[in-house]
């Protein structure tokens, strides 16, 4: 029997933001499936560090983004905790069966598939939450929604490396993808659909029959609002840059630490699990906490709070990855992670805070749009393309420094790499000189692929800043339409303009 929508509380708000935290966090471990298991999948199937960018990005993000919109306006209409239930129940059904591909071509099938399923997860969730919480609290609450990104990194890392050590990368499918059909029961059974605009006490009315050309009206009226004016377009294109670093970075970082320090796949499960989770979430619940506390002197700290995170992790990521030794290197990366991770809260509460309440699941959606078309699509393949690029240059030339290195990455150096060292690896029974070349190579590779593709978080940062210019005109304007309008429509948006 679901809870009642009209109680409001406290108690069972925060019943609701964790169960739908545990979807989320499901939805980053099967994205983060793939970097766990990445360098078992390369070995076995003979697979470039590029391929494992397309699974792990393109592949995914392909029909996600395309899915993200008309899911999200769906979510305007209908119940969003069934959307939600359905989606996650279908793509951990999907991670399970990646267990029984065969190929690269089955597995890239499988990735569609999942993106596809995961395109119902944080629209809809977004929405949910921004129905529970007022503006006062919405940030906080979307920072423990976003927590699930840290916990299920938690738990592909620690769970799938620890069974792609013992029982293979296949079994660790199965693992990581049966749990989420649980979640999925227990969503349907236990969260329950709000009244639109219950935490405004706006009544937004009934939603409107279908009709394509209001629905491409509605969707064009969230796309100026986030992308026309000069304080929304500024921070989208922050997180978008952000995040294709973030995820052209992490997809290789498990990879890296095999390849740069030869631990085993359950050890780096435990060590980046760690790294990568208790210090995000803690960052992530910071930055939601200080962020609804300091816009309350202006709502400008809505973007400076992550442009500051972004600027103290990059010389932390990149310091990481200068050292010797992996504990220090997981140190740093912990570290860092808990500053760049202050950005995901105060962002999802913009784009929550500046739409109506019938276009909060959209906004999200447009947001995911970027996310996946561009970030989350084009990070990993461009990392990985870079990774396969510097292999070949430091095998073809050791001991190159980094000016010649640059130099030569469009060149033609890839080749001798590719027959000498498929899958990264010198071939059983190669001399030892050829093995060590093939292994120091694809190390310095990544650790160089990594590093210059953090560099773009200062560029985030920038727009972050650029953003907080304005922000609270745009943001009272929305409350101020909001409270005229019932909710119903979004505030005129003007082209570019922070005024």
């Amino acid at each position: 029997m679901h809870g009642d929508p009209g109680s409001g509380s406290r108690a069972y708000r925060r019943v609701v933001v964790v169960l739908l935290m545990l979807a989320y966090s499901f939805n980053s471990a099967h994205r983060s499936l793939v970097p766990v298991i990445a360098q078992a999948m390369k070995v076995d199937l003979r697979l470039s560090d590029t391929q494992l960018g397309v699974l792990a990005g393109t592949a995914f993000a392909s029909l996600y983004a395309l899915c993200g919109i008309p899911i999200a306006r769906l979510a305007e209409r209908v119940s969003r905790v069934t959307i939600i239930a359905v989606a996650l129940a279908a793509w951990s059904g999907l991670t399970a069966l990646c267990a029984a591909a065969g190929s690269f071509a089955q597995l890239l099938a499988l990735r569609v598939g999942i993106g596809i399923g995961e395109a119902g997860c944080s629209a809809p969730a977004h929405s949910l939450i921004s129905d529970y919480y007022d503006h006062t609290r919405r940030t906080t609450a979307l920072s423990v929604y976003s927590c699930g990104l840290s916990l299920g990194y938690l738990f592909v890392s620690v769970v799938g490396g620890y069974v792609v050590l013992h029982a293979g990368w296949r079994s660790a499918c199965v693992a990581v993808g049966l749990p989420g059909i649980v979640v999925a029961l227990l969503i349907r059974r236990y969260v329950a659909e709000p009244p639109r605009g219950q935490a405004e006490g706006a009544a937004p009315g009934p939603a409107s029959r279908f009709a394509l050309s209001a629905e491409l009206a509605e969707l064009g009226a969230v796309a100026r609002t986030l992308l026309l004016r000069w304080p929304t377009a500024n921070v989208i294109v922050g997180i978008t840059v952000a995040s294709f670093a973030s995820y052209g970075s992490y997809v290789f970082i498990p990879a890296y630490f095999n390849r740069a320090y030869g631990l085993d796949f359950a050890t780096i499960g435990v060590v980046l699990g760690l790294a990568g989770s208790i210090p995000v979430a803690a960052g992530t619940l910071l930055g939601g906490a200080v962020t609804d506390s300091l816009a309350r002197r202006g709502a400008r700290w809505y973007a400076l709070v992550p442009a500051a995170g972004l600027v103290l992790a990059t010389p932390l990521y990149l310091a990481a990855f200068a050292q010797p030794a992996w504990r220090a290197a997981a140190w740093l990366l912990a570290l860092a992670g808990f500053c760049q991770y202050v950005t995901l809260g105060p962002t999802f509460g913009i784009v929550q805070n500046v739409v109506a309440v019938r276009q909060r699941a959209t906004a999200t959606a447009l947001l995911y749009l970027c996310l996946t078309l561009l970030a989350l699509a084009g990070g990993p393949p461009f990392t990985g393309w870079l990774i396969d690029r510097l292999a070949a240059i430091h095998f073809a030339h050791p001991g190159a420094s980094w000016l010649a290195t640059l130099a030569a990455i469009g060149g033609d150096a890839g080749a001798a790499f590719r027959s000498a060292c498929p899958g990264g690896i010198a071939p059983r029974g190669a001399a030892q000189a050829v093995t060590g070349a093939c292994a120091g190579a694809l190390a310095l590779a990544s650790r160089q692929g990594i590093m210059l593709t953090l560099l773009l978080y200062l560029w985030a940062a920038a727009h972050y800043a650029l953003g907080s210019a304005g922000l609270a005109r745009q943001i009272e304007r929305s409350r101020a339409s909001l409270a005229a309008g019932g909710g119903s429509a979004a505030p005129p948006a003007q082209v570019v303009s922070s005024r």
